[in-house]
């Protein structure tokens, strides 16, 4: 009953899902690349295994990573 509440959710909502997966990749694809750069493994480790929709990756983006200046010295 309830999965098949929840698959006919998924049908409805197809446009919404595939939204949320490409705002998620998109986010989550610049923030591992600026860890990956930054040479920040724990961070990166965090953003590839945890899926936050993109939270953590904003709030890794805005407070947490190096600035380029900081990883070219």
């Amino acid at each position: 009953m309830f999965l098949n509440s929840v698959a006919q959710y998924i049908a409805e909502h197809q446009a919404v899902l595939w939204a949320v997966i490409v705002w998620s990749v998109v986010w989550k694809g610049i923030a591992l690349w600026h860890a990956a750069r930054g040479r920040q493994l724990a961070w990166y480790i965090a953003l590839l295994v945890l899926n936050t929709v993109g939270v953590l990756e904003i709030i890794y983006l805005l407070f947490f990573r190096r600035k380029e200046s900081e990883f070219l010295r």
